[in-house]
């Protein structure tokens, strides 16, 4: 039945009123879903009582399946993205027939093809098609769990526990104990959870009497298990050995990277830090995915004015674009987005990076490789060779990059780079410490942005709560501002695992590099002179971004504390 059947005869049955159903389709377009789930979302009707209705309407039993047992073996006969397009699922057989949850009974097209799949008799029962996408779901989230392949382990076997630090290492036996069936599901589990969670980095750390492994989740690193302390040596080789790295090498830091493959075209990288600490050596993996990767500056994050300003800057001819920000603030998810926009065929476009974390077609990328001499400074050196058009730098380290880069942009390129400072003003200041003089920063730099990423309030368990008068003053508002808003807080859900927060949104602070600013630098003025030359020409800092999304019922009070300083 289609949602808009399925509204008019819940409303002619006064089950809902036609304004709930303008505001459930209302939702349902912000959200994507279907009506069934925006309306039990908004609580005019649940998922049961469509479910009831539907059974009565086409005159068969309906079923629960958030009580019932579905059998997986029987759920398999059909395939999974079947199932997800006719919005049905097989729960249970008996002889020739099989019982088939499905949310639109009367299509014919979908139980004749469960026949043909199947070589069963279908007989069908009623379900919502919230709950049968749901149980799909979950049971495709199956595999072993944690606590499934702990199980596995006879921990009270010696040979698991071998070659303490400062021994001699035997490769052996380092390799035979890796390619143990129990740790090989083990390390399956720690990445494919990682995924199924949305982790952007895994951490796996060895202390003197116990092993942690830690998922960063929407910025914030939340402990995830502890696997016995004898498995660290196997755990970390297995992970060495997938990235094609030394296994024997446990002294110095390596680096390396896993590709695996997830189905339906679908890749993820991760790309894998070696480090060797006091009690072992601790492996951190940064999540590479690159279907998640969002380069439509417009859902970026962007108010209004600063993205034209931003825009503004990446079509100039020549010049430098500057990003700022610390680590995983998503200065690189930026860059590319503005080379995304900038990748046409009439341009050449090179980029220098440490590394190379998503491949863009039609842009030539190159790897950073410091042991050979292959660095920043080496690589824009080659790029001006090179016929360029838009050169973009991972990172501008020390005075040569910085002075290749300026040269380059002063020459007739466009030169997109970062730096880590904690605000745009402060990256003028960081230029001038490194030495670049102060002529040919103002006549070089087109525009700095600063950056940040906050957690976004789950929109599950999103809700309105009280929030003190001063403490919005506190936060930077204005008198109107606080008297206008409202502050929302998720209360914790499964959909958020009871964080309250679910995704990120971008906190941007954009510094177009006018006349005036550029007076300044010359004068040797200092960066709070700076910002607050930039403040009263209508930049909008990192805080008051924040204050923005807070009042859109963005994000919360408490994460915009957390990742901005007050002005």
């Amino acid at each position: 039945m289609s949602n808009t059947r399925l509204g008019e005869l819940l409303v002619r049955e006064k089950l809902i009123s036609l304004q709930q159903l303008r505001q459930a389709q209302e939702e349902q377009r912000k959200s994507g879903k279907n009506l069934s789930y925006a309306l039990a979302k908004l609580g005019y009707i649940s998922d049961g009582d469509i479910t009831g209705f539907l059974s009565s309407q086409y005159r068969l039993p309906s079923i629960n399946l958030d009580e019932y047992d579905v059998d997986p073996e029987v759920a398999k006969l059909v395939a999974r993205d079947v199932c997800e397009k006719h919005k049905i699922l097989p729960v249970s057989r008996n002889g020739s027939s099989l019982t088939v949850a499905m949310a639109d009974p009367t299509n014919l097209h979908a139980i004749d093809d469960i026949k043909f799949l199947t070589g069963y008799n279908v007989e069908p029962v009623v379900a919502s098609e919230t709950s049968i996408l749901a149980t799909i779901e979950r049971l495709n989230a199956g595999g072993p769990s944690y606590e499934d392949v702990m199980a596995e382990f006879q921990l009270d076997d010696e040979d698991i526990d071998f070659a303490a630090e400062g021994d001699d290492v035997n490769v052996m036996e380092l390799e035979r104990a890796s390619e143990d069936a129990p740790v090989v599901r083990l390390v399956n589990v720690l990445l494919l959870n990682a995924i199924k969670k949305g982790a952007s980095d895994i951490h796996v750390e060895a202390y003197e009497k116990r092993l942690r492994v830690r998922y960063r989740i929407d910025g914030v690193l939340h402990e995830e298990m502890n696997p016995p302390l004898k498995l660290k040596n196997a755990l970390v080789s297995r992970l060495k050995i997938m990235s094609q790295l030394d296994i024997a090498e446990r002294r110095l830091p390596q680096d390396g990277r896993i590709k695996l493959k997830l189905g339906k075209g679908r890749e993820m990288d991760f790309r894998v830090s070696v480090l060797p600490t006091l009690w072992g050596e601790k492996v951190v993996l940064r999540l590479l995915d690159k279907s998640n990767l969002q380069l439509d500056m417009t859902k970026l994050g962007f108010d209004i004015k600063p993205l034209e300003d931003f825009r503004w800057a990446i079509e100039q001819p020549w010049g430098m674009v500057l990003v700022t920000g610390p680590t995983g603030s998503g200065k690189t998810t930026t860059l590319y987005s503005a080379l995304s926009d900038l990748n046409k065929t009439d341009v050449n476009i090179s980029t220098a990076e440490d590394p190379v974390e998503y491949n863009l077609h039609g842009i030539n990328q190159v790897q950073m490789h410091d042991e050979i001499g292959l660095n920043f400074a080496m690589a824009l050196r080659a790029f001006l060779r090179q016929d360029p058009d838009i050169i973009m730098v991972g990172e501008i380290r020390d005075f040569e990059t910085a002075e290749i880069a300026v040269k380059a942009a002063l020459t007739g390129h466009l030169v997109l780079s970062t730096l880590h400072t904690n605000d745009a003003p402060a990256t003028i200041s960081r230029l001038l410490n490194m030495g670049v003089e102060p002529f040919l920063i103002t006549a070089s730099v087109n525009l700095v942005l600063a950056q940040r990423l906050a957690r976004r309030v789950c929109g599950e368990c999103r809700a309105e709560v009280p929030f003190d008068h001063q403490a919005k003053l506190d936060l930077g508002m204005t008198e109107e501002q606080a008297a206008t808003a409202k502050v929302f807080k998720g209360a914790g859900c499964t959909t958020c695992n009871g964080t309250g927060y679910k995704g990120r949104v971008a906190l941007y602070e954009v510094m177009r590099f006018k006349d005036e600013l550029k007076e300044r630098v010359l004068q040797g003025a200092s960066s709070a002179e700076l910002k607050a030359a930039a403040i009263k020409g209508g930049m909008i800092t990192l805080r008051m971004s924040g204050i923005r999304k807070v009042m859109e019922g963005v994000t919360t009070p408490e994460e915009i504390l957390r990742v901005t300083m007050s002005d």
